[in-house]
């Protein structure tokens, strides 16, 4: 992310660092040029309020699988610093643990047809695992709303850089 792009001069680029869907991008893209922070939160807001399962899906590919390293560094090399800050926990996490989390997410991953998505800032992987294992088992509208509701949050946090 460009922390020292101004405000008022977000455009696409900045904002696909923020979140990875087109229409969400289009629809804050469409609600600027924005000249105070309270702006931009307020039309982020109604971007995501506005989007489809579709386009919430495309958000959520635009994140690694947590525990997932490799694919981490590979696929999202353009917001590599973001999703590795976020992430910081579980560089210290043991082997086991890494272990599980994967095996989880892949769980996961084929039980709802989409990663999972938590807000990882301050949280270790023994914390992050025991939420995949709580969220595992709930219907697949509850964890689109979930994942909907986490991605908001990472979001939020990635704006941070614009205040």
């Amino acid at each position: 992310m460009s922390p020292h792009t101004p405000l008022h001069e977000i455009g696409r680029h900045q904002l696909a660092q923020i979140c990875a869907s087109k229409q969400w991008q289009n629809l804050v893209l469409a609600q600027g040029p924005f000249n105070a922070f309270s702006e931009f939160t307020e039309a982020v807001d109604k971007a995501f309020d506005s989007l489809s399962e579709q386009d919430w899906l495309e958000a959520f590919a635009g994140h690694p699988m947590i525990g997932d390293i490799s694919s981490l560094r590979a696929k999202y090399a353009h917001g590599k610093h973001l999703s590795e800050a976020e992430q910081s926990q579980v560089s210290v996490a043991s082997e086991q643990t890494l272990q599980a989390l994967l095996e989880q997410n892949q769980r996961y991953r084929e039980r709802f047809g989409f990663i999972f998505i938590v807000f990882a800032t301050g949280k270790s992987a023994s914390e992050m695992l025991a939420l995949l294992e709580a969220r595992i088992n709930n219907t697949r509208q509850q964890e689109l709303a979930n994942a909907a509701a986490e991605q908001r949050k990472i979001s939020l946090l990635r704006m941070e850089a614009y205040r």
